[in-house]
């Protein structure tokens, strides 16, 4: 039997399985974030966020990197990633990666005000608390575009409305 063969046949007859991108976001809490400073230089970290339509919310402290990154108006990375302990496969974790502009929301603008009920509401009253602190900045994550990824040969497109566009072929995919 040629391992090859087999191989290359699996892989051509492995079935996308049905994006769920809005049920990956409504089951996390957090967002990993993946920024860089003003001379390129790397940052990853995390926040937690409230979505409201299609732009997340992240409300941050100046004693993280991340945050001059992201007050800077530097487009960012952001991921959304199921949980280690619920996937299956550990090469195939189910995935949403965005690209997404960034910009400082005004203290106790109305945005502010909305936003930070929708985070209270979500992750409790530490937000009322860290929100009365001066170093904590609102920060919006607008979607510019980005992928999801669902399982082997099951990668696809992702638009700024967090809509499908299209399913990644698997040119790039080669065997030895």
């Amino acid at each position: 039997m040629n391992h090859t063969n087999s191989k290359e046949e699996s892989q051509r007859k492995a079935k996308p399985v049905a994006p769920k991108v809005k049920e990956l976001i409504g089951a996390t809490k957090s967002v990993i974030l993946a920024t860089v400073d003003a001379e390129g230089n790397p940052n990853s970290s995390y926040a937690p966020f409230v979505q409201v339509e299609n732009t997340f919310y992240i409300l941050v402290s100046f004693m993280a990197k991340h945050t001059k990154n992201l007050a800077d108006g530097r487009n960012a990375s952001v991921m959304f990633i199921e949980d280690e302990s619920a996937t299956k496969q550990i090469y195939a974790r189910e995935r949403l990666t965005l690209e997404a502009s960034t910009s400082q929301i005004e203290r106790d603008s109305e945005v502010w005000n909305t936003v930070v009920n929708n985070l209270k509401e979500t992750h409790g009253k530490v937000v009322d608390v860290i929100s009365e602190m001066k170093d904590f900045i609102l920060i919006a994550l607008q979607p510019v575009k980005g992928s999801y990824v669902n399982g082997f040969g099951s990668a696809y497109f992702v638009d700024e409305n967090l809509e499908i566009i299209e399913h990644r072929n698997d040119a790039n995919h080669q065997s030895k």
